[in-house]
């Protein structure tokens, strides 16, 4: 098990709804780095245990309330969103998709089927059920093999945040074969600072591979991290022409195709 599996399944573990916490203590005895992430994390987390609980403002409860009571009925009403396992060049990927697009999709692991709806149910906070998939979109995953390129009509991320979005959508329109830094995109989106918050975005993209956030690293041009390994990461780039981390480190805002 690698540190970025760890970073991945850190919240699962938490939640109980992956059964695989042994792997990510035993990775955290021979870890130094891991362990003091994990210090800090529960550092952070029992400094907000103490923290003492201040009630909302009163005008605000209402539309608290009635937000809570819209999403748990929305999540209890039976509308799930489909699942299925499309065969890739990288293996097999979890691809999910309502009407309005497609709303997740993520490289599988060694999971089974009910630990992926699991996973996935998580991520989008609403239930998922196996189907088969219809032809628009295993052609969405095969023309993005062909081309390396996503058509974003085909997707649905309206749930997210505006900057959640405009930073996947920044990423996006990086050619394949290049990379750009955290910082570039959030120059571009006119945020100088919040270099650590597109990072957080990019750890968290839902539809990987389509918003391509493989095609990001550092200020430096290191690959940094990725959520399904760093070697995973590199593949991709490498397929797509990625020149490698030599020109990163002397280019890291765009690496060229190579020629």
């Amino acid at each position: 098990m690698r540190c970025s599996d760890v970073e991945l399944l850190w919240d699962e573990m938490r939640s109980g709804i992956e059964p695989k916490s042994e792997h990510v203590l035993a990775h955290l005895r021979r870890c130094k780095t891991c362990q003091h992430a994990y210090e800090q994390n529960e550092g952070v987390a029992y400094c907000l245990t103490c923290l003492p609980i201040v009630e909302p403002p009163q005008h605000l409860v209402p539309k608290i309330l009635d937000h809570i009571k819209s999403m748990r009925q929305h999540y209890r009403s039976g509308v799930a969103d489909h699942l299925a396992r499309i065969a890739s060049p990288l293996g097999n990927l979890h691809v999910a998709w309502r009407d309005t697009g497609i709303t997740f999709l993520g490289i599988a692991r060694d999971e089974d089927d009910d630990a992926a709806v699991a996973i996935i149910e998580h991520r989008l906070s609403r239930p998922v059920r196996i189907c088969e998939p219809p032809a628009w979109v295993t052609g969405a995953v095969r023309a993005f093999f062909t081309t390396w390129r996503a058509d974003l009509e085909r997707v649905d991320i309206s749930e997210l945040s505006p900057f959640e979005r405009s930073a996947l959508h920044k990423a996006a329109e990086i050619p394949p074969g290049e990379v750009r830094s955290y910082g570039w995109i959030a120059r571009e989106l006119g945020a100088p600072n919040a270099a650590r918050a597109v990072g957080q975005v990019m750890a968290r993209n839902p539809i990987a591979l389509f918003f391509p956030c493989h095609r990001v690293v550092d200020s430096n041009g290191a690959l940094h991290n990725y959520a399904y390994g760093i070697d995973v990461k590199a593949r991709i780039l490498a397929l797509e022409g990625y020149v490698g981390s030599g020109a990163a480190a002397s280019d890291p805002i765009g690496a060229k195709v190579r020629a």
